[in-house]
């Protein structure tokens, strides 16, 4: 054989082999980005309907699927047991709500409160951890059914009695136990938003889609230049840069002056606070991996025995993870119900874990290695289904009622289904190394 097509045919495989790699590694995102598109072609809705109830599910549920990242990085596993922060999250909304304190000041009240809850709730979880290592998942999933049965002894039987609450809107006739459905409305519904409201202005924190997205443009080209100049002390000819930011900036302000003449995607609004909570949170977990402890939860994260051996606590660095994680959950799970307005007291929480693992593996993630974008990604997939499946239930089969099923088949399914994979991808990946 000429060595042109020697070369040429061992390059082909090496694109072969890479393509095979890209498939095995991504075939979870792959698969359900299809079905999303499948199912939006199918359901035949506008992208109007599809962008308002969008915009809204990955507002209220980014934070909680993010919180489930630090401990994938310590090496435990997939936090099921996110429940429990949710439940902590409840309870004091719960209080709050019985004490009167409304909008953001209620909200940031709350996210005090449940701080030192959900940290002593994840300090006995990464105790009961570190006595299950390998088994943090299945551990997480007993718990957290386990904690719904103090959960609602305290709130059927304790609250009323035990614990004093006079309040006719939130406690059972019998004066006995919190009623099965709390309202929010007129108190913390769209408490981050308060401010805008109090203000007179609503738009200020709620503001329509396309403003919220010349925002973020806004916001990308001052980071960015911030970035060039400040951080990074590089001082290019900055004609060209500045130009081509103020090209960016004209475009998108033209852009949505066009925009704003249709209606509808004025009706889509953003709860822009959320969305830089989100940020925040993101841009803290990226810090975070940078710092000592947190080079400490991957060094735990991908072996145990080695981190040991190089004097890192690896029992503390666990905790430490699993109460980062309950903290977060109960933050998250507070800015999911106030966007919500209402909540089933002993329901709301229970799906909390499921979903949010669900969401995470949909976006590429395994039970050893998260991102943020696969974070971020998984919940842009996973409430695509959940808008699209009954409404392409009910085009398909004449019945949205189907589409309700697979929904609930999607959230249970995708987690076995990705546990499957991630086992076969590591088995392929075995064979692989012992052939070199």
């Amino acid at each position: 054989m000429k060595p042109d097509t020697l070369g040429a045919a061992t390059a082909k495989t090496a694109n072969a082999a890479e393509r095979k790699a890209f498939l095995v590694k991504h075939m979870v995102t792959i698969m359900f980005i299809a079905l999303s598109l499948a199912g939006y072609i199918l359901a035949g809705m506008t992208p109007f309907l599809f962008l308002m109830d969008i915009v809204a599910r990955v507002s209220r549920n980014a934070f909680l699927v993010l919180s489930l990242i630090i401990p994938v990085m310590a090496g435990m596993g997939l936090n099921f047991s996110i429940v429990l922060g949710a439940m902590a999250g409840q309870a004091v909304l719960i209080f709050v709500t019985h004490w009167g304190v409304n909008g953001l000041p209620g909200i940031l009240l709350c996210l005090v409160l449940v701080t030192p809850l959900a940290m002593f709730l994840g300090y006995l979880t990464g105790k009961l951890f570190n006595k299950t290592k390998g088994q943090e998942m299945i551990a997480g999933l007993i718990l957290a059914f386990f904690a719904q049965g103090i959960y609602e002894l305290i709130f059927l039987q304790f609250v009323g009695g035990i614990i004093p609450m006079n309040n006719t809107t939130l406690v059972m006739s019998s004066g006995i136990g919190i009623r099965t459905t709390v309202d929010l409305t007129g108190g913390l519904k769209y408490g981050m938003d308060w401010p805008g409201q109090l203000w007179g202005n609503d738009t200020l924190l709620r503001p329509t889609l396309p403003w919220a997205f010349l925002s973020v443009i806004a916001a990308i080209v001052v980071g960015y230049l911030l970035y060039v100049f400040v951080f990074k002390g590089k001082r290019p000819s900055p004609p060209p840069l500045i130009a081509s930011a103020l090209a960016l900036g004209y475009a998108s302000w033209w852009s949505i002056v066009q925009i704003q003449e249709s209606t509808q995607i004025n009706w889509i609004r953003v709860p822009f606070l959320t969305w830089i909570v989100i940020a925040a949170l993101c841009a803290f977990i990226l810090f975070f991996s940078k710092t000592k402890l947190g080079q400490d939860m991957r060094a735990v994260g991908q072996d145990r025995h080695v981190a040991a051996v190089a004097g890192i606590k690896v029992n503390r660095v666990r905790i430490i993870a699993i109460m980062m994680s309950m903290v977060m959950a109960g933050w998250g799970h507070i800015i999911f119900l106030q966007n919500m307005g209402a909540f089933s007291t002993y329901g709301s929480h229970e799906q909390i874990g499921l979903y949010s693992v669900a969401a995470l593996l949909i976006g590429g993630a395994t039970v050893s290695k998260a991102t943020i974008g696969q974070a971020l990604l998984g919940v842009l997939l996973f409430h695509t289904l959940f808008i699209v499946s009954p409404a392409a239930g009910r085009q398909v089969f004449g019945d949205a009622q189907v589409g309700e099923y697979f929904r609930v088949f999607v959230a249970y399914g995708v987690i076995g289904v990705t546990l499957a994979m991630h086992a076969w991808k590591t088995l392929l990946q075995n064979r692989a190394r012992q052939e070199l």
